[in-house]
């Protein structure tokens, strides 16, 4: 099996280097207008700074977790602290080389869309694409580094990747799910503390334009889209990638098959993976648009085009690995080719689902337009109603790729198609960082004076990014889910728990508490974004009020001050919810035990999931309603029916921008913490 841990390497280096070659294209792009230029390194600045003060607190606590896990652990899994050292590392660095190339790509947009919409459209995808390009290779070649000196040290074997090797890559998960969390949460509420200030002064008090550079908080708000949208985003699916490829291993080595079936079931992820990221390489170059056709569709002809090569690849793969050979009562390598496809299929199918719940001109957001001609009270409740309705499908799609994986394979088909859902994860990726990078190019063309037809080109792009962006929330926590499972399915088999009773006291108060904690977690989410918006909706108002000339032009805002606002806050209120993420399975394990741990799992996967769904799809769909009323002439608007729409989307900015993707990560911390711990329970209940 050493030629499948190679392919790991192998496709690092093909993904990272095609990484490379992009981003050198990128910085090869001009930017002739001089004040273009400056305001987009304002932007970049303050984002690196924000992304290095974060990192600074996220290194005492990442030493604190890797002290315990080396004094906690016993005999070599003990080596755990230096995986989870690996994992916290190439999360960080994911985000951090994402986020560079993303904000030198905001006004090379800008520049690209004076000549057409085409080279816009591939200046601001080929930066995103850095993105996800970076996670598969990074997240790949961390992999190797644990795989091959572990298995260089332990063997190759059954036992010993099942007593050492995998327990120690479960590490690599914890520290990728660690970072990812403080990234999200942090991220989100910089963002959106900077957006609904800017909203809620700039736009419906004072009557300005969207980006305009009189609003002082115009900076901080462009700063956001990178810091939450971009590098958030990317460490969110980083830790679930990752994750679902170490639950995969773990469900096939402990599988019921022989033990030379349980050693290839077990690095089958490895090999499918590697397919994936080739094909989504491929998938990048049917990405252009041709005269008249909407950017839409040509990044769907990007994702589907690599959706469907991969599986056309997965079947041949899955023949070559397991034919004549069976598992888990006569499963064939058809089998698990169709587990794999059924969580493929899964995320196209969420896709498609979110999309027609937040698209703009979709019947639920012509619903939300409709209902701001009679103020932000009926727009908030038709919001709310929208996005209870979207967890609908999701959830249904969810539960059938389950059902339908589970009946041919087992668990380890649920975690092949958890698997099968992230395959192609650089290309998705890449299609949604596109979005914050036509964002911010477009309030770059305001602030810097371009033609109107440059911001028209970058609203169209951005439309597309809005649908991009609630389509890959939408994505992550459909993978979010399968994730967590098989990650509970892994820590039941590590910890010993055996089968779990559900009318058992113990199991029964952990599904309640872990059900309550999405909410406590999204509250304190909630409620920073809230406390930050305040102190900057204060700020906002107090310049306008005592810097006249910031109207006439004849005085610049002070954009630091709002700059300094949002990154103050966001790094002080992150460390609430993501301790509570931390601390929670830890405590309920050591006190409750196994079975209540259990059961906390099962709550918090469950109550996350819908929550998450919820508040994503519902602040989408806000947010083009909104989008809607400003750029269609047909509609028939007057300046109550736009300032409703305007508070309807301010709610649904903690909503989609902070809680509801930050959930995906807690649902999975919490269980790969869970899983983490289980040697310790396992020994500490006896």
């Amino acid at each position: 099996m050493v030629w499948v841990i190679l392919i790991a390497l192998i496709t690092s280096v093909v993904t990272l280097s095609f990484a490379i070659i992009r981003t050198k294209w990128i910085y090869k792009q001009p930017v002739k207008d001089g004040k273009l230029g400056i305001i987009a390194g304002h932007i970049a600045d303050g984002a690196m700074a924000f992304l290095k003060r974060e990192y600074k607190i996220l290194i005492p606590f990442i030493f604190f977790v890797a002290l315990f896990l080396g004094i906690g652990n016993k005999g070599y899994i003990k080596f755990q602290f230096i995986s989870f050292i690996l994992g916290a590392f190439c999360s960080g660095l994911s985000g951090y080389i994402g986020m560079k190339v993303a904000t030198a790509s905001n006004s090379r947009t800008t520049s690209a869309a004076e000549h057409s919409l085409n080279s816009a459209l591939k200046v601001a995808f080929r930066g995103g694409s850095v993105m996800g390009l970076t996670v598969t290779g990074l997240a790949l070649l961390g992999l190797f580094v644990i795989l091959i000196l572990g298995t260089s040290i332990f063997g190759i074997d059954r036992d010993s990747l099942k007593e050492i090797v995998f327990p120690i890559l479960t590490g690599y998960s914890l520290g990728a799910s660690s970072v990812a969390l403080f990234a999200r949460v942090g991220g989100g509420i910089y963002t959106k503390a900077a957006d609904v200030g800017a909203d809620l002064v700039g736009k419906v008090e004072a009557g300005i334009p969207e980006d305009d550079p009189r609003n002082p908080a115009t900076i901080a708000d462009n700063v956001g889209d990178n810091v939450g949208d971009v590098a958030g985003m990317g460490a969110d699916l980083f830790e679930s990638f990752v994750g679902s490829i170490v639950g995969a291993m773990i469900l096939g080595i402990s599988a019921a098959a022989s033990d030379k079936m349980q050693v290839k079931l077990a690095f089958f992820p490895i090999v499918i993976v590697g397919v994936g990221a080739l094909c989504s390489i491929i998938g990048m170059y049917f990405v252009r648009i041709r005269e008249g056709n909407s950017p839409q569709f040509a990044l769907n002809m990007g994702t589907f085009g690599a959706a469907i090569l991969t599986t056309l690849l997965v079947l041949p793969v899955s023949y070559f690995m397991f034919r004549n050979e069976t598992f888990n009562n006569d499963s064939t390598y058809f089998d698990i080719f169709i587990a794999t496809f059924s969580g493929l299929a899964a995320g196209v199918g969420i896709g498609i689902s979110t999309q027609l719940f937040t698209g703009t001109g979709t019947g639920p957001v012509k619903k939300i337009v409709h209902a701001c001609k009679t103020g932000s009270a009926t727009n908030i409740i038709t919001g709310i109603g929208v996005g209870m309705l979207s967890t609908v499908a999701p959830v249904i799609i969810i539960v059938l790729a389950i059902i339908i994986a589970n009946t041919l394979a087992g668990f380890y088909g649920v975690g092949i198609s958890a698997l099968g859902m992230l395959l192609t994860l650089s290309i998705q990726l890449a299609v949604d960082a596109y979005g914050p990078i036509a964002d911010n190019a477009g309030g770059l063309a305001v602030m810097s004076e371009f033609p109107k037809i440059v911001r028209e080109r970058t609203d169209e792009l951005d439309a597309v990014g809005n649908t991009t962006a609630a389509i890959g929330k939408g994505f992550a926590i459909g993978s979010a889910a399968l994730t967590s499972i098989i990650l509970f399915a892994s820590f039941q088999e590590v910890s010993g728990a055996g089968t779990i009773n559900l009318v058992d006291t113990k199991v029964l108060s952990g599904v309640f508490l872990g059900a309550m904690i999405p909410f406590l977690f999204s509250a304190l989410a909630i409620d920073a974004v809230g406390k930050a918006a305040f102190d900057m909706i204060e700020e906002v108002r107090k310049q306008f009020r005592e810097r006249k000339g910031i109207f006439d032009g004849s005085e610049e805002p002070d954009y630091k001050r709002c700059v300094d606002i949002s990154t103050k806050s966001a790094l002080t209120k992150m460390l609430a919810p993501g301790i509570i993420a931390i601390v929670a399975p830890i405590f309920i394990g050591f006190t409750g035990g196994i079975s209540m741990l259990a059961g906390l799992l099962v709550g918090v996967t469950t109550s996350g999931v819908l929550m998450a769904t919820f508040m994503s799809n519902s602040g989408g769909a806000w947010d083009n309603a909104k989008k809607t009323i400003e750029a269609d002439n047909k509609v028939h608007k007057s300046e109550e029916m736009y300032k409703a729409s305007v508070v309807g989307d301010t709610v649904g900015d903690p909503f989609k921008d902070t809680a509801g993707p930050s959930l995906n990560i807690l649902i999975k911390l919490m269980a790969v913490i869970s899983l983490v711990i289980a040697p310790m329970l396992k020994n500490f209940w006896g």
